[in-house]
């Protein structure tokens, strides 16, 4: 017996989201191409937006996995299970895709263990084929169906990379942080809170990104600019938020914690 649970429809409206170039049609002419695509970009940036955007855009059902380490190749193609007595095979998140149709988004691929990439070898290829070694099927994949993953470059050690065989089998975007007016209008549109209370925020985000690297191992995020911008905009006292959504979750270092805080002080009264 086999079991498919449904995967997220389409939305009705994109999310939002703020080209910073073309990528939203090079997505539209990978997926037409059928094409897999590679997301690069620091943490935070607008990535898993993006691709929640161009779902809704093209009216395509969404399937996300955030990868880990204990994330194995059995966790994206299904397994047996025992369910009132019978031993049953339920689909994972890539084989519902690939049966179904849509975009299968695998968020933070090399977090995943390395018998992920075999599994996504022929889907990245001309073949477009997921074999299920388990169940003997070969799923070929509906004209539909993309396969989209993604990745933050500094995060890459010599333990953890993607190998350039792996790589190579997708078209790439770039990501990084929008120039700072367009990420005000962002931060702005989706906390509710007036630009001109969110312009010295994203310059404080921008002047932590600028220490990445110096006792720092990532720099503030769009996410944790929406997180702070949407505390001032309930009620939350500036300085509060701002500790609470933009440098507490940065360092657990007192003395660090200590020079964002009188950074932040600096450029937020």
């Amino acid at each position: 017996m086999t079991i498919a649970l449904p995967i997220r429809p389409a939305a009705d409206a994109p999310a939002y989201y703020s080209p910073s170039a073309n990528e939203c049609s090079l997505f539209e002419r990978a997926w037409a191409r059928r094409l897999p695509l590679l997301l690069k970009g620091p943490t935070g940036c607008g990535k898993t937006r993006f691709v929640s955007h161009m779902a809704a855009k093209l009216g395509l059902p969404l399937s996300t996995v955030s990868c880990h380490d204990d994330l194995a190749a059995a966790d994206l193609t299904g397994r047996y299970l025992l369910m009132g007595g019978d031993t049953v095979w339920v689909d994972g998140p890539l084989t519902r895709a690939v049966r179904e149709g849509g975009i299968c988004y695998l968020d933070e691929i090399v977090e995943a263990r390395k018998d992920v990439a075999v599994v996504l070898h022929p889907l990245t290829d001309d073949r477009r084929i997921l074999p299920l070694e388990r169940t003997g099927e070969q799923l070929a994949a509906p004209a539909s169906f993309m396969l989209v993953v993604s990745y933050n470059p500094g995060y890459q050690n010599l333990l953890k990379s993607l190998k350039p065989s792996t790589r190579q089998r997708f078209v790439a975007i770039e990501f990084d942080f929008l120039p700072k007016s367009d990420e005000i209008a962002v931060v702005s549109a989706e906390s509710g809170l007036a630009d001109a209370q969110v312009a010295p925020l994203v310059e404080l985000a921008r002047r932590i990104r600028a220490l990445k690297g110096h006792d720092l191992e990532e720099g503030a995020s769009t996410r944790l600019l929406v997180y702070c911008a949407s505390l001032i905009d309930a009620g939350v006292p500036v300085r509060e938020a701002v500790l609470a959504a933009m440098i507490a979750p940065l360092t657990d270092e007192p003395d660090v914690k200590t020079a964002l805080t009188e950074l932040a002080d600096s450029l937020i009264r």
